[in-house]
């Protein structure tokens, strides 16, 4: 255990980030599987609606760091052409 008064409060702080970041990524983990069973259950208005809800999470979770900018970019891009697969496959 560190005994400087500096490694405890950086000790506080990492906890704090965690905490955040695991929520960060358990809602972005829920919205996702949120508009992967609109998608499976061909509700395409409801999935339109909340893909723009999905990319705003996951870009704001770059933004604050919690996820790398790319693998954001990713995996909206891979949500986004699951929807427009399901809307042609109509």
């Amino acid at each position: 255990m560190p005994i400087k008064h500096a490694a405890l409060k950086q000790i506080r702080k990492d906890r704090d980030r965690q905490r955040r970041n695991e929520a960060i990524r358990s809602e972005l983990k829920t919205v996702t599987k949120r508009l992967l069973a609109l998608l499976s259950q061909q509700k395409l208005e409801d999935a339109r609606a909340l893909i723009r809800v999905v990319a705003s999470r996951y870009d704001r979770a770059a933004s604050k760091g919690v996820i790398h900018r790319n693998t954001a970019a990713r995996s909206t891009s891979r949500l986004m052409r699951r929807l427009t697969r399901s809307a042609t496959a109509k």
